[in-house]
């Protein structure tokens, strides 16, 4: 299966031992929880995620003593970390002195501009990139004036006057993230952004929600702006259990074919022609298809009477009988099948694929 997306053009950063930006693949993160003292449930908690799928890992440093925990991480997983930094560029340094992989700040909020220019030299010498962070309520007091709140055209412009500081300071590797819990500012946040420089952006929905509601914000205000070929980082932020975060910004890369290597899932929403345990036997082959490394797509179908044609584009399917199944490929039936078997017969054929 041949996928095709047009993505915008950025330059490009590293992060540890990954490239952000450029031709390289969408990036999922996620963000640790656990309390900044408690060293063994922040790592246990980075393991879980690097084994969900997490390419780069974001831990909150609010003090000089929270670096203890950089080290900690870095001794024991292997995958780059994010500083996410307020206020004092002192606790910048210390974390790039531990080995930080990216720094997270906002080049206006961190003092002076002799600050500003420290944590850039430091972090250009390392070849540490810089996440400008700009949400709905860090938008400054004199642009919220001016277009009358945190609309959509102040945080671009908010996050565009931060990247110029450090232009301003010869700092290039940036990183831009424009987030609202308002959706549709979000993404008119981040295409008014995209207009107007060319710096990588990391997309996400802030205070998303739980999980049910969290992630259908995420699914609308990231899945828009990937589809129009906009976003080379993702975040899905939830009230919830980190790794949730991770599946589902793996399945909103799934949904678009920007997850390379994954198999898909189509899968009929049943009705009074189905004869055969559908919703059974399609979450069984969606869980064993987590496992599949094979850009393909596999169908589900609930009656022979449409379904390897309205299935056609599919790879591998299979339709259901009355207590039986087809198994189909491009449109085209191979065999019948009884119920029992359909799933073990269709990961069979996957395999030969």
């Amino acid at each position: 299966m041949e996928f095709v997306h047009l993505r915008r053009k950025t330059r490009q950063v590293t992060v540890g031992n990954l490239k952000l930006g450029g031709d390289s693949r969408i990036l999922v993160q996620s963000m640790l929880n656990a309390p900044v003292s408690d060293f063994e449930a922040n790592i246990k908690q980075a393991k879980a995620l690097r084994s969900a799928g997490c390419d780069i890992i974001r831990v909150a440093i609010s003090s000089i003593s929270d670096v203890d925990l950089v080290y900690a991480l870095k001794e024991a997983v292997d995958i780059p970390l994010v500083a996410d930094i307020h206020f004092d560029y002192k606790v910048a340094l210390a974390c790039i002195d531990a080995g930080i992989d990216k720094i997270r700040i906002n080049p206006g909020h961190i003092g002076k501009r002799e600050n500003v220019e420290i944590v850039a030299d430091a972090c250009r010498s390392k070849n540490i990139p810089i996440r400008i962070g700009v949400n709905s309520g860090s938008v400054e007091k004199e642009l919220l004036e001016k277009y009358g709140g945190p609309t959509p055209i102040a945080m671009a412009q908010s996050a565009l006057n931060h990247a110029k500081i450090l232009e301003e300071c010869n700092f290039y590797d940036t990183v831009i993230s424009i987030k609202s819990s308002d959706v549709r500012n979000t993404i008119n946040a981040y295409r008014e952004v995209a207009k107007n420089c060319d710096y990588p952006l990391h997309l996400g929905v802030t205070e998303a929600g739980t999980e049910k509601m969290g992630i259908i914000k995420s699914s609308i205000g990231i899945g828009s702006l990937l589809a129009d070929g906009i976003g080379d980082t993702i975040r899905v932020s939830l009230t919830a259990d980190p790794v949730l975060e991770i599946e589902a910004a793996n399945d909103i890369l799934r949904g678009l074919d920007l997850l390379p290597d994954a198999a898909q899932l189509i899968s009929c929403p049943t009705c009074g022609r189905t004869q055969i345990d559908l919703i059974s036997i399609a979450a069984e082959v969606e869980s064993r298809l987590k496992n599949i490394k094979k850009p393909i797509r596999v169908a589900v179908m609930g009656c022979p009477v449409n379904g390897p044609g309205e299935a056609k584009t599919a790879d591998i399917g299979i339709a259901g009988g009355k207590d039986c199944g087809l198994i189909f490929k491009k449109g085209e039936i191979l065999r019948k099948v009884p119920e029992k078997d359909l799933v073990d017969e269709l990961f069979k054929e996957i395999e030969l694929l």
